[in-house]
């Protein structure tokens, strides 16, 4: 039925445009405007007009039903209207020419702040001839734009193909900065390409790296979050979250964004909002109680006073943001606040202003009146009134539009050529270069883009004493400034959230102190981490280090991690328990060995020291002097010469050690081994020929060592391989077939010995000194075989003091084994028979002699002693001796041992 209702109008609709068709067809075609005309909010004559842009209403829906009155768009319009008052009262920019404006109301509007902006660029006829040409030049020279981004874009876009310029004071986006789309657009107010950087780095001077963001949503706040994201990304800043809000969105999308910010763990928040909208969001912030949380603000809330007068639960206390800085024009304030030109607006606007800003009605107001609200008289007086209006905190902002009016004239003035007259004709080109200076002393310019120079002040809400917020001037950034000069604060002490007067920290993950390093937990931004301590031998020495560093070869971490020290250096010292212990020994055998060797010579007259080889005991005692001496070399720092020293005395004095011991182990052989009295065999082991056996031995040895030192010789190392907290300091054996050659000889030595010692083990009765050697030359051989194992797989210093162990025990081996023995016969005959052994020769009954091999029989020689205590020997007649001689006076060629009832002693 309502479809049925609709024809006749539908019809009659239709009947119109017929008739309009035909009547064109008739006439000359002509275009209609549609919808009634746009007429300003606010005009001024002149012979070049400015057109403004502002919004007088925050809201529209109907302007006879429900509005805000915004006071900051009279504000600008004021401003705009004072600069225009000063160029035409100056007579030296564009003279004889005077300024007028048209300034229109956008309401918040998009739609209707582009509409404002081809009303001003077109006449006001509502009919136009499709004949005439459009030539005519715009109704006005340039354009004063919208405070926020998105109109401006929006009109820019409309504008641009027809070179009018736009300068905006107050739209920050970066977006704007492209020529390609907006090639008609400047603006007096830095570009957010800065604000955003300067944000971020304001962010991580204070050492946040885990925050929440809030933005606009619109182009200012989308663009400007989208570059503080990026280049907090590239500062290390890490955003927990980032959540967009618009003033018109539903409850349900505001109470996700408050559960957001009371989920997070971030205790700082960037809100890129417009002051609008953050006026919106105080309100539900205020609901929840969400205090506490430091904020960081842009320059479009950072310093408006209506915002701090919104935040009466103190949400945003100790919040610090970026502002334009300050400025002050001579005159302007008085200016602002005479409100008496406003009356050329259009009177149901200015009736309207009026009663807000005196919170009066006239009599014969339509709007609704509340009770106890008086009349207005029109003779107000704004002396008292403290609003929106009578603020000024927004001067920096006011300041911007009046450069903007001033850059215009000054273009205007260098394109009609002004000298005393100007050309009238002329079009203003947006190209055209602008630089000048205002009366107070600042420089205006516009760069390639149509950005003015990035300056802005750091600001910090400080609560005050009448719970009003003061706006605190605490630091500076400046874009021209190098990169590590552009951000600069002052002394002056801040207020923080909840007035705390600590740095708040946000992090996610505490920072890593130095020895340790971040590594990265697995699914969450590179802000939250772990902290790893560093390895062994692995340094960090700053704070969140990211890896860890290797100290040099010869240096070592010290136990926090954070510095190199040089490695302990390592090596059996003098001072040390072991290397004392050791060169206490070494001392000993060489004192014991002494001892030996003076006794030995003090008696060496007597037939016991006489029967004993008397030369290579000395020999012997002298070489194992020298071994127990040589040992001394391998303790304390090693050194060139202590190298080569150490490896090549120790061969050398053991093999003489060993070569003695093989002589005598030889000839003992050899004696029992001989056959009849008449055997030549003993000339062969005479005293030269011992001689040149030791020297013959030990010059082999002498040569091996020669040509190890010649070829390749012992070298002080550094060993850094087997420990890593030390440096071992050690001898380096150059070539190891040399160290090997010098103690596989030893060993052969040592081997041959031993087996002949082994042969004479059985000597008739009890002879014992084949037997003691057997002893000795089997403990050497068992300490050299264990040596090498030992030596091989001890670490650092103990190789070394396995080796000298393992030369003190066959030192230590010989001396016992071989001369104590004849100590204690020495001992026994010396100091228990004191007097001298009268020496009888006599025929031995055979009953009484022992049987040699082949069964012959030697004469005995007894000796008597005064206390008639006999001793029975065995005498083997010299060499070519058949008889017995009756002179020999109990001549011997040996002292083999003596018997165990001390009875008997055996001379060979």
């Amino acid at each position: 039925m309502t479809s049925t209702q609709n024809w006749p109008e539908q019809g009659w609709a239709l009947l119109q445009l017929l008739l309009l068709v035909s009547f064109s067809q008739a006439e000359d075609r002509v275009c209609l405007q549609m919808g009634d005309p746009e007429n300003p909010q606010l005009s001024k004559d002149g012979d070049i007009i400015l057109g403004g842009i502002f919004s007088f209403h925050s809201s529209w829906i109907n302007r006879r039903d429900t509005y805000i009155l915004n006071f900051r768009g009279f504000q600008y319009a004021q401003a705009m209207l004072f600069a225009i008052d000063e160029i035409n009262n100056s007579s030296d920019l564009l003279p004889g020419i005077t300024l007028g404006c048209k300034i229109y109301d956008s309401c918040g509007s998009i739609a209707r702040g582009v509409r404002a902006s081809l009303a001003l660029i077109n006449s006001q006829e509502t009919i136009f001839k499709l004949s005439d040409k459009c030539t005519k030049p715009a109704q006005v020279q340039a354009i004063m734009g919208e405070s926020s981004s998105s109109p401006n874009m929006a009109v820019a876009t409309v504008i641009g193909p027809f070179h009018i310029p736009l300068i905006s004071h107050f739209a920050t986006c970066a977006c704007l900065s492209d020529k390609n789309k907006y090639p008609s657009f400047l603006r007096t107010i830095p570009s957010d390409h800065y604000q955003s950087r300067a944000l971020a780095q304001l962010v991580k001077y204070f050492g946040w790296t885990w925050v929440g963001a809030i933005r606009t949503n619109d182009d200012y706040g989308n663009n400007g979050m989208a570059t503080f994201i990026e280049t907090a990304e590239e500062l290390g800043i890490c955003v927990e979250y980032s959540v967009a809000v618009f003033r018109t969105d539903p409850p349900k999308k505001i109470q996700q964004i408050i559960d957001i910010i009371k989920g997070s763990t971030s205790r700082v928040i960037v809100g890129f909002l417009s002051h609008l909208d953050i006026d919106a969001l105080i309100i539900e912030l205020s609901q929840h109680n969400l205090t506490g949380y430091q904020w960081v603000g842009s320059e479009s809330w950072i310093f408006d006073s209506h915002t701090a007068a919104m935040d009466v639960h103190h949400i945003l206390d100790g919040a610090v943001g970026l502002s334009i800085p300050k400025a002050h024009v001579t005159g302007m304030k008085e200016f602002i606040l005479d409100v008496k030109p406003l009356n050329s607006s259009i009177e149901e606007l200015f009736r309207e202003f009026w009663e807000a800003l005196f919170d009066c009605k006239f009599e014969d107001s339509v709007s609704t009146t509340t009770e106890n609200q008086r009349e207005c008289s029109g003779h107000e007086d704004l002396a008292g009134v403290k609003n929106t209006f009578t603020d000024m905190s927004l001067m920096p902002i006011f300041y911007n539009i009046y450069k903007e009016v001033y850059a215009v004239a000054h273009a205007l003035h260098d394109i009609l050529s002004c000298n005393n007259t100007c050309n009238k004709t002329a079009q203003l080109d947006p190209f055209t270069k602008i630089r000048f200076k205002t009366k107070e002393g600042d420089e205006v310019y516009f760069n390639e883009n149509g950005d003015p120079p990035a300056k802005y002040e750091i600001i910090n809400w400080q609560p005050t004493e009448n719970g009003n917020v003061e706006f605190v001037p605490v630091g500076l950034y400046d874009a021209s400034l190098p990169a590590d000069r552009q951000l600069t604060l002052t002394n002056r002490t801040l207020v923080w959230a909840q007035n705390s007067e600590q740095v708040p920290v946000s992090v996610c993950s505490e920072k890593c102190p130095p020895g340790t390093r971040k590594v990265l937990q697995k699914g969450k931004p590179v802000c939250c981490y772990d902290c790893l301590r560093c390895a062994d031998g692995e340094i960090s020495n700053s704070t969140d280090s990211i890896s860890c560093v290797r100290c040099h070869s010869e240096f070592w971490s010290n136990e926090r991690r954070d510095a190199c020290i040089k490695k302990k250096e390592e090596f059996l010292s003098y001072e040390e328990m072991m290397g004392a212990l050791l060169t206490a020994a070494s001392l000993l055998g060489t004192c014991l060995t002494a001892v030996v060797m003076f006794i030995f010579f003090r008696y060496r007259r007597t037939p016991i020291v006489r029967a004993n080889n008397s030369e290579l005991s000395f020999l012997l005692l002298f070489s194992l002097t020298l071994c127990f001496l040589c040992s001394l070399t391998f303790i304390g720092r090693p050194s060139g010469w202590s190298c080569m020293l150490r490896h090549t005395a120790f061969g050398i004095t053991f093999v003489l050690c060993i070569s003695c011991v093989l002589g005598k182990t030889m000839v003992v052989l050899m004696a029992f081994r001989a056959t009849l009295p008449g055997s030549n065999v003993m000339k062969w082991f005479g005293p030269a020929q011992q001689r040149l056996s030791v020297l013959g031995f030990t010059l082999i040895q002498v040569f091996i060592c020669l040509l190890w030192l010649t070829i390749s010789p012992p070298f002080p190392f550094k060993n850094i391989k087997d420990f890593k907290d030390r440096i071992i300091l050690e001898c380096a054996l150059g070539s190891a077939v040399g160290f090997w050659a010098v103690l596989g000889y030893i060993g052969l030595l040592a081997m041959l010995c031993f087996f002949l010692a082994f042969l004479a083990r059985k000597l008739p009765d009890n002879f014992n000194e084949a037997k003691f050697i057997t002893f000795s030359m089997l403990i050497f051989c068992a300490v050299w075989v264990t040596f090498i194992p030992a030596y091989v797989s001890s670490p650092g210093k103990f190789s070394v003091a396995v080796e000298i162990f393992a030369i003190l025990s066959s030192g230590f081996g010989l001396l016992i084994c071989i001369f104590i023995p004849k100590f204690g016969f020495i001992h026994f005959l010396v100091y228990k028979y004191q007097q001298p052994l009268m020496c009888t020769f006599s025929e031995s009954n055979p009953g009484m002699s022992k049987v040699w091999p082949g069964g012959q029989s030697r004469p005995a020689v007894r000796f008597h002693t005064a206390r008639n205590f006999s001793l029975t020997m065995y005498y083997l007649w010299p060499a070519g001796t058949n008889r017995i001689n009756k002179s020999l006076k109990c001549h011997s060629s040996f002292l083999v041992d003596l018997v165990k009832d001390k009875s008997k002693i055996y001379l060979f």
